[in-house]
């Protein structure tokens, strides 16, 4: 069976840092590509960070030089390291991976950011 269960979320304050992490079973992980999306209340399934399985990266505009996105591929985890945390990155944050899990489905983990 396919999963991923995601962790670390939680509620800081602006500037501060929070580390989420997503544990995947059940396929190949270092063949799949990875990655993070978020949802707020009210708004769509965003974008956050991707990783192929060469390790190459992207992450969306309004995280760039603040999140990092990196692969154990010992523990078959996904990472998302987020500094200097803005209110405006409160969302349930969710890890997809590949063609397997789609984007904004599961639990996720709740990061909530007070100014």
């Amino acid at each position: 069976e396919v999963q991923l269960v995601e962790s670390g979320g939680g509620s800081v304050q602006a500037g501060g840092s929070l580390r989420l992490s997503c544990l995947a079973s059940g396929f190949t992980f270092d063949d799949t590509d990875m990655a993070w999306y978020r949802q707020a209340p009210g708004n769509e399934c965003e974008l956050v960070s991707f990783i192929s399985g060469d390790g190459t990266t992207n992450y969306a505009d309004s995280v760039k030089g603040r999140f990092t996105i990196s692969l154990d591929n010992a523990e078959k985890t996904v990472y998302l390291q987020m500094n200097s945390l803005k209110p405006e990155d409160t969302a349930v944050y969710y890890c997809a991976a590949g063609t397997y899990i789609p984007p904004c489905w599961g639990k996720g983990t709740q990061v909530t950011i007070s100014s």
